[in-house]
Formats: C-alpha cells, structure tokens, sequence
C-alpha cells in the first residue's frame, strides 16, 4: 500500500471502520458498504458483536466450518477465500495473506502509535524481548510484551497459546498497549508468524536475531526456508532498523543481506558493534564487560547462564540501533531477576540444585547443560521429553545430545496432543540410550517423573526439568491437564524435603 492510500485507511479508521474500507484495503469485491466492523477474530468462539470473522481454511478443517457459531455470537461479516451462508463476505485468494493489514486497519494501526520492537531466532527470545522491555523502561517508555509466556500490557497480562498469535490477537494486544499507554513494545515473533502472515499490519523501530539453529524442519522442510522466514522481517518495508548476532553462521549471513541500518552484536567476535568482553557465569548470576561505539560499560544480569549474556547483548544491540543511551538500558536489565521458565531455581528445602528450563532442542541442550554442570560437584539428572505434532526428526537427537551430557536421563511425556504418547517417548528413549553414557530410564507419568528426579538426587546433584518451561498444560488428545513444571516440582520438593509452599 502506497503512503496516501495508507493515510485514507487511517483517516477512515479513526471515523471507523466499515467493511466498505475492508474490501477496498484488499482490492475485494465490495459485499455492503455501510456494515460497521469493530474487532476481528479467527476463533469462532471468541467472536464478540461487532467482529469481521476471518475464516482461514486448515489442514483439518475450514474456518467457515464454524460460520454458524461465528453469526450466533454476533459476527457481522466474514473475511474468507469462499463465500459464507449466512453472513456477507470479503471474499479473497489468501484470507490468511490479508488479515494482518485488515486487523491492523480495524484497530486504528497501532504500531503506527508507538516503537515495536521485534525479537526473532530459534533460542533466547523470549529473555531478549524481556531483558529489551525493562531496558527500554529504564529509558521512559511504557512498555508492553507479547511473548511465549503471556500478553502483558501496562495494566493487563493475558496467556497465550503460541509464541506469536494470529493477526487478529496481534493487532488487537498492541491496540490495547497504547490504549493502556504504552509507548513501546517488545514482541517474540517466530518463523511460523512470518510464513502465516501474523505480523503483516505491523511496522517495527527495529528487529533483532539471535540465532538459528536445526528447529521447526517438520513446518519449513530446510534450514535455508527457516532462515529465508527470519530473513524476511529484516527488509524496509517491515523495519527501519535492525540488530543480528554473528555468533553462527546463519547470523552472519543476514548481516551480509540486511538492507537497513543494522547494529552487529557478538560474545565471540570483538569487531561487533556490541561486544561482550569478559563473560562471567556463576551459580548467582553473570556479569561482562560490553563495549559498543558509545563506550564500554560494566553489565551485572541475576540472571545464570552464558546463554543470558547473548540475549542481553541482543537486546542491548536492538535498543542502541533505535538510538537510545547505552547506561540507561543496561542499567534496566538488573532489574530482570529471573525469566519464567528459564534456568529457573526451585527450592523446596531440598539439599541439591533444581532448576526448570525451556531447553526444547540440541541447541539448547549444548549450551545450557554444560554450564549446569559447572554449577554442581555431583550428577546432572534430567528430565526430558518432546512434544507432539512437532518435528520428529529432533526427537532421537534430544535424547542423544541429554544422555551425552547428563548422568541420568529420564525420559517422560511433555504434550503428545494427537500423537500417540508411546511412540514419541520412545524416539527420545532411543536417543539417549544410543549414547552410551547416562543411565536412561523411562517414566510416563510427568509428575512422577519429577518424584523419581527429586528421589534419586543426592547433595551436589543438580536435576533439571527440561523441555516444557513455564507452559501450564498437559495436552492428551482432547484432554487438557494443568500442569506448570515449577509448580509440581516445588509440590514434590516440599513433600519430600517437609518445606511447607
């Protein structure tokens, strides 16, 4: 869309939006002119009055499958690539390609009114764009976060499902942030965001990589299609700004095709823009020495694992490439006393280490496991799983790369959702078992599980609950169960060890 025509939309949506202004937005044969359109939704059960529902067609199902509960909850419209029975339709080739601009038009372009950060890469974003929310804080902004973890504005925090949600949510949460008012805000954005379309609709001040590694290759098929998905945030019509980690080969190679103006960041390589000098990482925290153009400061994070020093040098890059000062964003990183879910100490009165962490792929494993080893005198017992409806191809190599790196591995459920749980266990069982140097043993119920964990470990042992994070549910099929990791394994700590929660 041209400027002008981007102006008129955004005049229109201040008068509000009809679906009138919907088709016109997406070149579509106009339905009825004068139907006033308020909210959007995708989930036919959280339509509310006044919703233009987009109906997505889906591997299992069709969108339009649902038009009737749409109506009956009070949509007034639908967006789709084949006509509704029962309520007037947008009709377009790719609903999915143009919900992004329409949501983002129904609720007044909100990144248009304040700074979006985005934060991409397989690992680390979620402790960047958090570790990048309290610096740009300490900066004066308001800010609101969309990340795995939940939707938290500068009064209101919701769950979400996914690691970025669909235009709809996406559009809706940062209208809420500046009607809260917000002046910035840090959002995950993941691969599958990208390909699907979510972020359409979304200007960022700047977008920030992390990494990549061998992750998603059931959705992307290679690692050059999951790399191509990243790579097409950082382009000008999506960012004005942008800030890559060149401590993998993947980073290294966006840097040489970024277009915009870009701020390099590094734990290994000194010609970096920001550079983290003189890492250390103890049981208490991890401190460095980072210097940048502006200068060099001293950057102290409560946070444990080297792992956090990148994450912070990638939030640090992000915020410097939107031109705010080096002292006053580091200084709000001491604040982030830990990220849920991520190398997070449980103590139950136990006389060992126990931590929750969201390592979910080799990767992860390889950096963070080390580190936990060093953390410890006596054994590193872990408890790892995958989750279904996820690439399969990574569930031997999770086994294999814990059994390589860990004394007693235990394998158990995470989510199977409709996967047949068995199956899934004993892909990872097979890879640990392939290593040849853990003791390998296989518990299907999760929560005993964490008790055989807690049971077995001695003073100077370390166990580590690994895969899930701070994720709250258990998916079997249809069967929901609650279940948050830290919860369970402070329950059982505290049974066992007589500390009352």
């Amino acid at each position: 869309m041209t400027q002008s025509a981007a102006d008129e939309f955004f005049a229109a949506a201040h008068a509000g939006i009809t679906l009138g202004d919907v088709a016109r937005l997406v070149e579509a044969p106009l339905p009825i002119e004068s139907v006033r359109v308020t909210g959007a939704s995708d989930d036919s059960r959280s339509v509310v009055p006044g919703d233009l529902y987009l109906a997505f067609p889906g591997s299992r199902s069709h969108g339009l499958d649902f038009e009737r509960e749409a109506y009956e909850r009070g949509a007034v419209a639908v967006l789709s690539d084949r006509p509704s029975s029962v309520l007037p339709t947008v009709l377009v080739a790719d609903p999915r390609r143009s919900a992004g601009a329409v949501c983002a038009l129904i609720h007044r372009f909100p990144s248009n009114d304040m700074d979006v950060y985005g934060v991409t890469g397989t690992n680390g974003k979620t402790s960047t764009a958090l570790l990048l929310a309290a610096g740009l804080e300490s900066t004066g902004d308001t800010v609101g976060t969309m990340t795995g973890i939940g939707l938290a504005g500068p009064s209101t925090w919701r769950p979400t499902a996914r690691t970025t949600p669909e235009a709809a949510v996406v559009q809706r949460t940062l209208g809420d942030f500046r009607n809260e008012g917000a002046t910035a805000a840090a959002v995950e954005v993941s691969s599958h965001a990208v390909s699907e379309h979510r972020v359409d609709g979304v200007r960022f001040r700047s977008v920030g990589f992390t990494n990549l590694g061998p992750d998603h290759l059931d959705y992307h098929g290679t690692m050059d299609d999951y790399f191509a998905a990243k790579a097409e945030l950082f382009v000008a019509r999506r960012t004005a700004a942008a800030a890559v980690g060149m401590d993998d080969p993947y980073g290294r190679r966006l840097a040489a095709l970024v277009a915009v103006p870009c701020w390099t960041w590094s734990a290994l390589d000194h010609r970096a823009d920001v550079f983290g000098d003189n890492i250390e990482c103890t049981g208490v925290g991890t401190s460095m020495t980072v210097r940048t153009p502006s200068g060099s400061i001293a950057v102290r994070l409560p946070l444990l694992g080297p792992h956090q020093a990148s994450n912070a040098l990638a939030a640090l890059a992000v915020a410097l490439s939107a031109g705010k000062d080096l002292d006053v964003v580091a200084s709000g990183f001491e604040r982030v006393r830990s990220i849920p879910g991520r190398l997070e100490k449980i103590d139950g009165g136990q006389p060992f280490l126990a931590l929750v962490d969201y390592m979910h792929n080799t990767a992860g494993q390889r950096r963070l496991l080390p580190f936990v080893r060093t953390l410890v005198p006596g054994r590193v017992i872990v408890v790892v799983g995958a989750t279904g409806e996820r690439d399969p191809g990574k569930r031997f190599p999770l086994g294999a790369t814990a059994a390589s790196l860990a004394d007693v591995v235990i394998v158990s459920d995470e989510s199977p959702l409709s996967e047949d749980a068995e199956a899934i266990r004993n892909a990872v069982a097979e890879g640990a078992r392939s290593a040849y140097s853990a003791t390998v043993v296989v518990e299907p119920d999760r929560r005993r599980a964490l008790t055989r964990a807690v049971t077995i470990a001695e003073p100077d042992d370390v166990v580590v609950v690994a895969g899930r994070g701070c994720d709250t549910e258990q998916a079997y099929g249809t069967d929901i169960i609650e279940f948050d990791d830290r919860t369970v394994l402070r329950d059982v700590l505290n049974e066992l060890y007589g500390n009352p929660a």
